[in-house]
């Protein structure tokens, strides 16, 4: 086991390190995220968005939640397919340990991409809008635990959703809008009292939700538990939610890539080209 993890870990730092090295997606993550955040703090950043907060620190820390959560439900199954069409899984049964070795060092390099861009994001938010970062040691732990349990929620089930899907390009249909919709629901675009009621209670269902509560009571004052669902920081709650999801994701993510590799072949490669 430990080899294993080892050898993943290690995986999942070099194909890290190649993407740094790559300048259009180093690019691509500044211009996408950080740059429509500042292009919407520049147009609705003073606004109030309740509980004394501008619009700016709002979309700082929805903006966050969501990249994280887009990362790991979007961008993970989209490589994932990619590396089923192209063979890489079919290969993974001629590898030992190549399922548990593969899925570490794509869970590895994606929680690297999501350590980079929330960096960048909050950096933005700090330096460019006025963001005023956690103001006491329990709200820079409750900014960790959030961040990282987060991640944890998303990136396993991410990793499923990729093994059931055959291509990057159906990855990217399939999952787009439930991404967009789900993030105009959860309330880190938008205050959440501003959706109904019924809404919002759905979105409660899901882990963006509940990582943008948790990062709104790290980054935001107290006095605004006030414009949230129940009316306080229900952090507790929160962790349950994430680590219900991360649970099941762990569970869920090994059992179908050890299925869709066992029923790779060669001839099915060759079919879904065609």
């Amino acid at each position: 086991m430990n080899g294993t993890l080892s050898l993943g870990i290690r995986r999942g730092l070099i194909e890290q390190g190649t993407l740094l090295r790559d300048k259009k997606e180093v690019t691509g993550q500044l211009v996408g995220g950080v740059g429509v955040f500042l292009l919407l703090t520049l147009w609705i950043g003073g606004n109030p968005a309740g509980g004394g907060v501008d619009m700016a620190t709002f979309m700082a820390v929805g903006f966050t939640a969501f990249m994280v959560f887009s990362t790991g439900v979007t961008t993970l199954p989209m490589l994932i397919a990619a590396d089923r069409e192209e063979g890489a899984l079919l290969r993974l049964r001629t590898l030992p340990r190549g399922i548990p070795v593969y899925v570490t060092g794509r869970a590895v390099s994606v929680l690297c991409q999501i350590l980079l861009q929330a960096t960048l994001m909050l950096l933005a938010g700090v330096l460019v809008a006025g963001v005023r970062p956690p103001a006491t040691p329990q709200a820079w732990i409750t900014f960790g635990w959030a961040l990282v349990l987060g991640a944890l929620s998303v990136v396993p089930i991410g990793a499923a959703l990729g093994a059931m899907l055959s291509n990057p390009k159906s990855a990217a249909l399939v999952l787009g809008l439930p991404s967009m919709v789900l993030m105009l629901v959860s309330g880190v675009m938008l205050p959440v009292r501003m959706l109904p009621e019924a809404v919002g209670r759905i979105a409660q269902v899901f882990p963006l939700y509940w990582e943008g509560h948790a990062l709104r009571a790290a980054f935001l004052p107290p006095g605004a538990a006030a414009a949230e669902l129940g009316g306080t920081w229900q952090l507790g709650t929160a962790a349950t939610v994430m680590g219900v999801w991360a649970i099941a994701g762990m569970v869920l993510a090994p059992w179908l890539l050890r299925k869709v590799t066992r029923r790779e072949s060669g001839t099915r490669q060759a079919e879904r080209r065609i």
